[in-house]
């Protein structure tokens, strides 16, 4: 990966809606599973909308009624799971890259 790939990346992560981010279990307006990304952590009640504030969603991996958001292998908690953690992962991860790689020029140097 070139260096102007990683500071896109970078560029990325910091217009995104800051960390952490969290998946919720909600439902719709017909009581029906909405799987979401949100800010706010999940409660546990699976609130019902509009019980839940919407300014807190980053995304929906499944909302059901109107069937809108979908995934045909049904991996909505999976691709929700993936999209919180990689919030914080992939900040991470590039910075690890940029360590390993002056860890490695320095080798090459003779340090």
């Amino acid at each position: 990966m070139r260096e102007d790939e990683l500071e896109e990346i970078e560029e990325l992560c910091s217009a995104a809606t800051p960390a952490p981010w969290f998946v919720r279990t909600l439902d719709d307006d017909s009581a029906m599973n909405l799987v979401a990304v949100s800010t706010a952590p999940d409660t546990g009640a699976a609130e019902r909308w509009p019980n839940f504030d919407h300014r807190d969603m980053i995304a929906a991996t499944l909302v059901q009624h109107p069937r809108y958001v979908d995934s045909g292998d049904e991996r909505w908690d999976e691709n929700a799971a993936f999209i919180a953690m990689a919030r914080e992962a992939v900040p991470r991860l590039v910075e690890e890259v940029r360590r390993l790689r002056a860890l490695l020029a320095g080798e090459g140097s003779g340090q």
